[in-house]
């Protein structure tokens, strides 16, 4: 089923909010949860389960954006925003497949074997401290991409409906 409207409203500035909430969140978890393994022990599975419900709101919000864009009118400002809105997925798909790989570490590592607050200050072997710094470079870098990517879209979309629609003197 493919969501048009909502209560009668088109459904894509409604699950708009879903993306803007809820793709950011799932990026500073997972940077969190891969900086500081104390808080990934907290978070367990629900830092996967999170990017994933992330991940399946982006599909959903473009294709009611898709469905909204052929009943406005056409602007360069509305092409731009749709553009953008197709080059989501693939940083919302990133940034679940390493809270899968931050959260699939841990799971295979003893608590033990797993730095006591960063990868700088680990009281074990080297192997360790290396796969969970890789782990906080990919996810800062996925994390970072989301979220800017969620913001220039963002910034398109609000330009596209407000740009020239308003004044900004009163009545």
């Amino acid at each position: 089923m493919d969501p048009t409207l909502i209560n009668g409203i088109p459904a894509h500035p409604l699950l708009v909010h879903v993306v803007v909430v809820l793709l950011p969140l799932s990026a500073l978890c997972l940077v969190a949860c891969a900086a500081w393994p104390p808080v990934m022990r907290r978070f367990g599975l629900a830092l996967p389960v999170l990017a994933l419900v992330s991940l399946v709101f982006v599909p959903l919000t473009t294709s009611a954006g898709e469905w909204l864009q052929e009943r406005v009118p056409e602007s360069s400002l509305v092409e731009k925003h749709a553009e953008m809105g197709d080059e989501l997925l693939p940083w919302a798909i990133g940034l679940l497949v390493v809270a899968v790989l931050v959260w699939f570490a841990y799971r295979r590592s003893s608590s033990s074997e797993l730095p006591a607050t960063a990868p700088g200050t680990a009281r074990t072997g080297r192997p360790a401290t290396v796969v969970w710094a890789i782990a906080v470079v990919l996810s800062v870098v996925v994390a970072v991409g989301a979220v800017v990517q969620v913001y220039r879209i963002g910034d398109s979309g609000a330009k596209s409906v407000w740009r020239g629609s308003f004044t900004t003197s009163g009545n």
